[in-house]
């Protein structure tokens, strides 16, 4: 095990090679605040990249419910048993320990590669392969807040399943490939199938080499690697490359979002790539969106960081959520990460309104003042809104976008009926 460093975790860690880091990585922001489970891009990536035969139960992208939902079900109430298993009590954060290259503390328990290490299992890093049945039912009674009749843990028992009442909360989790700096796929795959681009650090499958062994479905803890069964070989969310590199014709051939990025409806999803430092830290820019979000105010926070694995995508974390759930989910820092969300910095407001402002990538934003809206008070403090002025710039500088934080009325002449065309 070779040792690098994990900022999400605030300290070194053990993975099986050597740190390399693309200069630019693909990452993403979701705001689980406004996320309604319309699986509009589940069906965007479904009808785009897994259609065919054998794949009939793949969802590179989903959304489920929590806290009782997933895709495999029950997958990260396994992984999180697993390693708790293996060292009871362990997984604590030493948010005391706020750094420049340690923003949400220090993690002190074991990610899921030392915990392979700490069992002495001959494998790169924890997991299981989740049967059958618990790939068949994406969503089935999640939403039933008050639970079914039927056996404890058996999704797929027709009467379905008992489980504890969460009568007054539960949110929707879209989820797709991490892309994670550190990929447990990579680490797991026995044909080095599997590796990260260099250009943009998408991972991807190199399908000539791989064999169908499962070991990147097995390790990697997000369940994101799916087996098809009619090929026999392992497949992946690829981050729509295609687009990534400018070969959308409807944009004009300039980097351009995911599918699934670009059909969501409920503006909740942000997409660009972070510049990266040759030790893997994000380059210093306020002036990207995704920098801002997750560096300066730190409002997006990752996907289980204490998982070891360095995931790309980020969350701005749901405000109604017990907050137990969410630091188990998302690390110390929710509490801060809500409270700005709650009450926004002008800059973070500028910023939400370039969430699906265009499909094509936003790099780097400027904000233009504009006239108070209105003023009131927030948690016992002063908060005021204005209708600032929001221009969203490519890859080389062009405005690809300029919209303003008040919505503009449009007034139907007066010619026309109310409900004409």
């Amino acid at each position: 095990m070779a040792t690098v460093y994990n900022w999400q975790l605030g300290r070194n860690m053990s993975y099986p090679y050597n740190a390399a880091f693309p200069q630019w990585q693909f990452a993403f922001v979701f705001n689980l605040n406004r996320c309604l489970g319309c699986q509009t891009c589940t069906m965007a990536c479904k009808s785009t990249w897994t259609f065919a035969r054998g794949q009939e139960q793949m969802w590179w992208n989903n959304v489920e419910t929590k806290p009782y939902g997933g895709f495999p079900q029950h997958w990260d109430t396994k992984i999180l048993k697993i390693i708790n298993d293996i060292a009871p009590g362990a997984a604590v954060w030493n948010a005391a320990q706020v750094g420049p290259n340690a923003p949400y503390g220090v993690f002190n328990g074991y990610t899921v590669f030392e915990a392979a290490t700490q069992a002495g299992i001959n494998e790169q890093a924890v997991g299981y392969l989740p049967p059958d049945k618990e790939w068949r039912f994406p969503n089935i009674h999640e939403d039933a807040a008050t639970g079914y009749a039927g056996k404890a843990g058996e999704f797929s028992n027709p009467t379905g399943t008992t489980l504890p009442t969460h009568s007054e909360w539960f949110f929707y989790l879209p989820r797709l490939c991490n892309h994670c700096q550190y990929p447990a796929c990579v680490a797991a795959c026995p044909r080095k199938a599997i590796y990260k681009r260099p250009e943009d650090g998408i991972v991807l499958i190199d399908q000539s080499r791989c064999r169908g062994y499962k070991k990147c479905i097995e390790q990697c803890p997000y369940k994101k690697p799916m087996y098809n069964p009619y090929t026999r070989i392992s497949e992946k969310c690829i981050a729509c490359y295609p687009r990534i590199e400018g070969k959308e014709p409807l944009t004009g051939n300039v980097p351009t979002e995911t599918r699934c990025m670009s059909s969501c409806p409920g503006k909740i999803r942000y997409q660009s790539l972070a510049q990266l430092n040759t030790d893997g830290t994000w380059v210093n820019n306020p002036a990207s969106p995704l920098y801002y979000m997750v560096h300066v105010e730190k409002v997006a926070l990752p996907l289980y960081p204490q998982f070891g694995t360095m995931p790309n995508g980020y969350y701005i974390p749901p405000r109604w959520v017990p907050r137990p759930y969410l630091v188990q989910m998302f690390g110390p820092a929710v509490d801060s990460a809500i409270a700005k969300y709650m009450a926004p910095s002008r800059e973070l407001v500028a910023i939400l309104q370039l969430f699906r402002a265009s499909q094509k990538i936003i790099y780097t934003y400027r904000r233009i003042d504009g006239p108070l809206l209105y003023s009131t008070t927030i948690n016992g403090q002063p908060w005021s809104l204005y209708n600032d002025t929001v221009i969203g710039y490519g890859k080389d500088g062009a405005e690809i976008v300029r919209v303003t934080v008040e919505e503009p009325v449009h007034t139907r002449d007066g010619n026309y009926h109310s409900n004409s065309i």
